[in-house]
């Protein structure tokens, strides 16, 4: 689409085609409003890497009703791991659910292709009758003698586009939200750089090896010595003839222990507990991606006069441990947004104070709410003992526990007692950890 061809002020331009951009379009553009989808790449999704859980399917229903007949969507979760890792062992937790809204729709999830789904989301959006505009670099925001954002600037012929209300979108770095002064710059310890890959194999294979049926899918995550030294963890999600895997690194971990992303990676592959998965398989993708981890501490100012921000530009990515969320929560803060923009539109108020209501729809959508309620929980899965010692604790107590080898059995209180000696485990340091996790799951 040329912006010429649609003269006059845009009441909304998104910035970033991703499922935060795509949904506040779709929804904006449904309620009427003029609304401009810009996206830098050649495709919605061309800078993603294939791979992800998507848990926000509820989400989505609201807005296309049984989404995954027409959605290309790779396997439904029915299954999910947590594995904590040593150098030779995995101990995993195995959760299997066939019950209702799991196996049935509207499903709890499901593993997708990041740019076929990206794709095919934007779609709704331009058959809703926003004009998405791809290729476009977005410099800088436009705004008027009053300090206010009136619209972008963007590294095409018509150089400057006009809006009534700004919806950036535009990744975990939003140039925007920096330009706008809403983001501050992050700490590398805020950030997490994933590196992924897709690897093909037969369906038939697939199903056999990961004792699947039908669509159904699985996800793996790990913890431990797959990453060695550095903070973060790795994961394998099983597509329809291919899987998608990756490492996840704190970016100022990886700094500080000199370890390159691609060498984690083959470490991971190479591990005994993943190497049978993966066998055979071929290369297909590899990519790299920042990742938010941060939660609650680095939440921007979401609002100014003219501008809104959400997805990953608010940082609204939850690594919590128990939960590796970002796509639905991408989703929900754009239908926020796009509330509040269609609100500021009908009573063509633009003004900080008339975006306000941002705030009350994050809370309704329970995007607010979660974050919050989560908001130690980053800190607590990024701290040393948690990444690099108690995995390997849990993995070497049960290997222990298991071994026959015609010594005396121990039991489970002096097993503990040893491993605790074994690996220099003080109970203060272990309470103060037990603190932590409290308050950050239990209350």
């Amino acid at each position: 689409m040329n912006v010429a061809t649609a003269s006059g002020t845009f009441d909304v331009i998104v910035v970033g085609a991703g499922p935060a951009g795509s949904t506040a379009a779709l929804l904006c553009a449904r309620a009427g409003l003029k609304v401009l989808l810009l996206e830098r790449g050649e495709y919605p999704g061309a800078k993603n890497v294939s791979g992800a859980a998507f848990y926000g399917s509820a989400i989505l229903n609201e807005l296309i009703p049984n989404w995954w007949e027409q959605a290309p969507v790779e396997r439904y979760i029915c299954r999910r791991d947590i594995a904590f890792m040593s150098p030779t062992t995995s101990v995993a937790l195995d959760f299997h659910c066939a019950g209702e809204g799991y196996t049935t729709p509207p499903y709890n999830g499901f593993i997708v292709l990041r740019p076929r789904f990206d794709r095919w989301l934007a779609a709704q959006a331009e058959a809703a009758g926003a004009f998405l505009l791809t290729s476009t670099v977005v410099d800088d925001a436009l705004r008027d003698d009053r300090g206010r954002v009136v619209g972008v600037r963007v590294r095409r012929e018509q150089g400057e586009i006009r809006g009534k209300v700004v919806i950036a979108c535009d990744g975990v770095n939003s140039f925007l939200a920096k330009k706008v002064g809403l983001q501050r710059e992050f700490h590398a310890h805020e950030l997490s750089l994933g590196v992924k890959e897709v690897l093909g194999l037969d369906e038939a294979i697939i199903e056999d090896r990961f004792r699947l049926s039908g669509d159904e899918g699985i996800a793996y995550e790990y913890l431990g010595a797959i990453t060695e030294d550095v903070h973060g963890g790795a994961f394998l999600y099983t597509n329809r003839d291919s899987l998608s895997l990756g490492v996840i690194g704190q970016v100022s971990s990886l700094v500080e222990r000199r370890k390159r992303p691609y060498e984690l990676l083959e470490r991971f592959k190479a591990h005994p507990a993943v190497a049978p998965l993966v066998r055979g398989a071929k290369l297909r993708e590899y990519s790299a991606h920042l990742i938010p981890e941060s939660g609650w501490t680095m939440k921007p100012t979401l609002y100014t006069d003219g501008m809104l921000v959400a997805g990953d530009a608010a940082g609204f990515c939850l690594a919590a441990g128990l939960y590796l969320e970002g796509m639905n929560y991408a989703m929900q803060s754009g239908l926020a947004a796009a509330e509040t923009a269609i609100e500021a539109c009908h009573r063509d108020r633009f003004s900080a104070r008339a975006l306000s209501s941002y705030r009350k729809h994050l809370k309704q959508r329970n995007v607010s709410t979660d974050f919050r309620a989560y908001r130690h929980a980053p800190a607590f899965v990024n701290s040393a003992r948690l990444q690099n010692l108690y995995p390997e604790v849990v993995a070497s107590g049960m290997e222990q526990l298991f071994r026959v080898d015609g010594k005396a059995k121990r039991k489970i209180l002096p097993l503990a007692r040893h491993l605790m000696r074994q690996y220099q485990l003080k109970p203060g340091e272990m309470l103060r950890d037990g603190y932590q996790m409290v308050r950050a799951y239990l209350w």
